[in-house]
């Protein structure tokens, strides 16, 4: 198993003038984690519970590992110590499950992304699994601040039985102090790829008025959060039924127009999409379709990680 850690790699914007006004340069973090599983075996690794087999992690980033709850997927908690992301910050995560193994990569709580006076925060999440392997990542929401601007991109690549279950959330404001995320700038790209052929590339991009078109009837339509979930892997285009079942299952019990969901498939992806006006409301159809997909799919237990349950 290989462990390693380096020191915070924080440095100050080139741009930054110091010498001819006094002001202080912008300091910048770029932090960076990856953590491998691989297969699990001894009495250490009773119920199936995977191995650590690589980590390494600069701040702001570490990682967890709590202890495995029986009958689930061991699993990597990935903590953010720098409280949010500002203009020019970058983080990117690596999560790999090798042939064999099972596991589940979250993170501590929501991500907040702070106005920016110009520099795009950057987000990078990459994602593998091998032959046999299966990997959830649930993260919380990103909470994009007004005129935040934010790039995220996951890259997903399944292989052999391999099989994936990702999913990404934003919130568009600060909206429990009236704030919306009127202008600034949201990408959420996705690249996905079965074997090392594409099978799914898709980019969600607001930038400028971006209040005109969340309130648009033709996009938003007002809504203030949405989400994308998706299982990757041969044959789970089988599990679209599942899917819309889960789906009605999570949104029973609130009215018609509260979350807005559906999903959809093609080759090798299920894709499954949510949006709402309340952010809150969106989390609960979201977690629940979750956890009961999780279990249809997979056999898992219907739940969530603890740090999503609080």
């Amino acid at each position: 198993m290989q462990l390693s850690k380096l020191e915070t790699p924080i440095s100050a914007s080139p741009n930054a003038d110091t010498a001819t006004n006094g002001t202080p340069a912008r300091i910048i973090t770029d932090g960076r984690a990856e953590v491998t599983f691989r297969q699990g075996s001894g009495p250490a690794h009773q119920g199936g519970h995977a191995a650590l087999d690589h980590l390494y992690y600069r701040d702001p980033m570490k990682i967890l590992f709590p202890r495995p709850v029986a009958g689930d997927l061991t699993m990597a908690v990935l903590v953010t110590t720098s409280g949010g992301m500002v203009g020019g910050d970058k983080l990117a995560f690596a999560g790999k499950v090798e042939a064999g193994a099972s596991a589940l990569f979250t993170a501590q709580a929501a991500e907040k992304i702070y106005r920016s006076v110009g520099p795009d925060c950057e987000m990078s999440v990459d994602l593998t699994v091998e032959d046999g392997g299966w990997l959830e990542w649930l993260p919380h929401e990103s909470i994009l601040f007004d005129q935040a601007r934010l790039k995220r991109k996951t890259t997903i690549a399944a292989a052999g039985s391999g099989r994936v279950l990702a999913g990404e959330m934003m919130v568009f404001g600060r909206l429990a102090r009236g704030e919306v995320f009127k202008t600034g700038l949201a990408r959420d790209a996705w690249d996905v790829s079965i074997d090392g052929r594409p099978v799914w590339r898709d980019a969600l991009h607001l930038e400028g008025d971006v209040l005109r078109i969340l309130d648009h009837a033709a996009a938003f339509d007002g809504a203030r959060a949405n989400a994308t979930a998706i299982l990757v892997g041969h044959g789970v285009e089988d599990h679209l039924d599942d899917a819309r079942d889960c789906l009605e299952q999570a949104s029973a019990g609130l009215a018609k127009d509260d979350v807005l969901c559906g999903a959809t498939a093609m080759k090798g992806i299920v894709i499954a999409r949510f949006m709402a006006r309340e952010p809150m409301k969106l989390r609960r159809v979201y977690g629940a379709w979750w956890k009961q997909f999780r279990h249809k799919t997979r056999g898992l237990p219907e739940r969530l990680p603890r740090l999503w349950e609080i």
